[in-house]
């Protein structure tokens, strides 16, 4: 390859959004995240080469550098995002439960709808029988990429059996050749239990068929629980987490979406890397989590669609320098891949600050989904060049046009 084919010169950008200061192992907490030293000025520009940013500094520096005569991208005084990081999502399922929200709107709860054959336990048996799973996988792919998002973390979940679990992983892999996406798999055999057991049978299952196979196999970073009353006890989930801890997963967990169940306060207790939903969990849990450096993962997409009053203490964890993050939570009852619209949720009903609520969708993500320093969800020299090149010259704007992603050029280099 000759030299410069593989070069990328990008001048005249507006304010760029790096999130680049700091300890690059660890999320941005408090007014760090949204404080102006994590962003450079409009006029800078940057050098893109193999996939990575290696220069970045004023334009004119650059143009001195390279020479006027080279091609040049002129970013007419855009404001530049790093890609999103969608640290939490259900991407391969198949089935519609859209009839759900009519007995959601009668009053009925999530566990009344599962006993009456909704719930996790449909879609399981509606993913068993699909043969589109692949095409599914590619076209969701293909949207949360179109909504901005470079980086997604994808769960199993809707097998619940060895062969069904594995499949599910399996194309997880094969999604990962065909797609730019960077995908990071999640084993979520303990989503629910299965028609045909009871839970202490199925956890049984788990620990001495599924998750051998899992790890034999080698096909998931993580590992998930559904930890809540009336799904896996806190003690299921600890006898789970651990033989997986073992096995050399990372631990990932939902927790106390519906009711404050402790959750929380195991993540913390197992130095798990996130807690997800977390939204009735006390704050004595909170500053647990804080404490251990595990991640209050906020999905502000399921509280809208359920009809919710109730959000996460959002501006709390500022306050508190609690680590936080945001993703979409897309599944059957949140059909949405759009972190922008997971922005714009938490700056519309929560007045979080913009800036903030990109960190939390960028560079805090990151560091849940990387082992050491994160090279995806900043802007920085030897990071990967995935970023958002946006319609505004504000970088606030990434999360002002709710349905739309406001982002004029997605660019995928690494």
């Amino acid at each position: 390859m000759a030299e410069g084919e593989n070069r990328h010169i990008f001048v005249n950008a507006g304010p760029i959004a790096h999130f680049s200061k700091g300890d690059l192992t660890k999320p941005l907490v408090g007014n760090s995240m949204s404080s102006p030293d994590q962003l450079y000025p409009s006029e800078f520009g940057f050098v893109i080469e193999s996939g990575f940013f290696t220069k970045i500094a004023h334009s004119e520096e650059i143009v001195s550098e390279y020479g006027s005569g080279v091609q040049l991208h002129d970013l007419h005084g855009r404001a530049i995002i790093p890609g999103f990081v969608d640290a939490h999502t259900h991407l391969l399922w198949d089935g519609d439960r859209s009839n759900e929200m009519s007995m959601r709107q009668k009053g009925m709860s999530y566990a009344e709808i599962a006993a009456q054959g909704g719930g996790i336990r449909h879609t399981v048996s509606q993913t068993r029988a699909s043969t589109k799973l692949d095409a599914l996988g590619m076209s969701r792919c293909d949207s949360a990429l179109s909504h901005g998002t470079t980086t997604m973390e994808v769960k199993s979940g809707y097998g619940l059996d060895t062969d069904s679990e594995l499949s599910l992983l399996g194309i997880y892999q094969n999604l990962m050749d065909q797609t730019g996406i960077d995908l990071h798999p999640t084993w979520m055999g303990a989503h629910d239990i299965p028609n045909d057991m009871d839970r202490s049978t199925y956890v049984d299952t788990i620990l001495s068929e599924q998750l051998p196979a899992i790890l034999d196999q080698g096909v998931a970073i993580s590992a998930d629980v559904f930890c809540e009353p009336g799904w896996f006890t806190l003690e299921d989930t600890e006898e789970i987490c651990k033989a997986a801890r073992d096995g050399g997963l990372q631990i990932r967990l939902h927790v106390d979406e519906f009711t404050d169940g402790g959750g929380l306060e195991l993540a913390a207790e197992l130095n798990a890397v996130t807690a997800d939903h977390a939204i009735h969990s006390s704050d004595d849990a909170r500053a647990a989590a804080g404490e251990a450096g595990t991640l209050q993962g906020f999905l502000p997409g399921t509280p809208y669609v359920m009809g919710s009053h109730i959000w996460p203490p959002i501006q709390q964890c500022i306050d508190e320098e609690w680590p936080w993050t945001i993703a979409t939570d897309f599944n059957p009852n949140c059909q949405t891949l759009s972190m922008p619209m997971a922005g714009s949720l938490i700056a519309h009903r929560l007045k979080i600050d913009p800036i903030a609520a990109l960190a939390a969708a960028t560079r805090n993500p990151a560091t849940g989904l990387t082992s050491g320093l994160i090279t995806e969800g900043i802007i920085n020299v030897g990071a990967k060049a995935n970023f958002n090149q946006l319609k505004s010259q504000y970088v606030e704007s990434w999360c002002q046009s709710p349905g739309h992603a406001g982002i004029e050029k997605t660019w995928l280099l690494s």
